[in-house]
């Protein structure tokens, strides 16, 4: 991968990639916004080949880019991480309940190893999910991103060195998860996609005379921000089970201090 990057144009370097892919998903997103179908018989067809296709393209630039600046121990934890979202996807999947609970692995990767760590780890996931399991998962995987990378940024900024502070910024995540979905939501899949409890609250909020992206919002902005608040506090379960000695292992956790105040981490080190 080093010699590719030497060798290879500026603009298809690391940084460039990732900002090209950043740059598919805007577009893609106003796209769907611009077009703006207000009844299901104008989803599907050009609307779901564009949030396919863009979402998908600018998913896999933005993975590209970030892996290829991640440090082995980073990577050699993605596959952990992505397996424990599509597993506790699954399992509350089929519970029916209005939640998803499948970004704790992205949550994790993100407090741990930064902005684009996190950013890989759910794009990759909703990739390998839409490719072998539910193929409804790939337009999916910009918010699995913006998931992950989102959950960086605030880790960066020290909102996970406590419950409390942590807990808000799960809900921060979740309304940036539910913003960045509903689009995809209601165009691409006529407000049917999701589980049993996600597609009944919808239902409901549209009975209420709310339109299609509205109620796709309404959904997000009600269960995503209880869903990634939920998930911050198990990852932060999870986090508080590991070794220091582990987690230390990781530059972003021992430069940004993003665990603990900078004292308390001097005194483990």
């Amino acid at each position: 991968m080093a010699g590719f990057n030497r060798s290879a144009p500026p603009w298809l370097n690391e940084r460039w990639r990732i900002g090209w892919g950043t740059g598919v998903v805007l577009v893609t997103y106003a796209g769907l916004i611009a077009v703006h179908p207000t009844s299901k018989h104008g989803v599907g067809g050009p609307i779901a080949l564009l949030a396919l296709v863009g979402y998908t393209l600018g998913a896999l630039l933005i993975v590209s880019g970030a892996v290829a600046r991640l440090p082995p121990t980073t990577v050699a934890l993605l596959p952990v991480a992505i397996t424990v979202n599509i597993v506790m996807g699954k399992i509350v999947y089929f519970s029916g309940l209005p939640l998803q609970l499948d970004s704790i692995g992205t949550v994790l990767v993100g407090v741990v190893a930064g902005p684009a760590a996190g950013a890989a780890t759910g794009a990759l996931a909703s990739v390998i999910v839409g490719m072998t399991i539910t193929p409804g998962a790939l337009p999916y995987a910009v918010t699995a991103a913006m998931i992950g990378f989102t959950a960086g940024v605030l880790a960066r900024a020290g909102m996970f060195r406590r419950l409390p502070t942590a807990v808000l910024a799960g809900g921060l995540i979740g309304v940036v998860a539910g913003v960045i979905s509903a689009p995809i939501t209601a165009f691409v899949f006529g407000n049917a996609s999701g589980s049993v409890g996600q597609s009944a609250l919808i239902a409901t909020f549209q009975a209420f005379g709310n339109g299609m992206l509205k109620a796709a919002t309404l959904q997000g902005l009600v269960a995503d921000p209880l869903d990634k608040a939920l998930t911050v506090v198990l990852a932060m379960a999870i986090l508080k089970g590991l070794p220091p000695g582990f987690l230390h292992r990781f530059p972003f956790v021992r430069d940004r201090h993003v665990l603990a105040p900078r004292a308390e981490l001097v005194r483990a080190a």
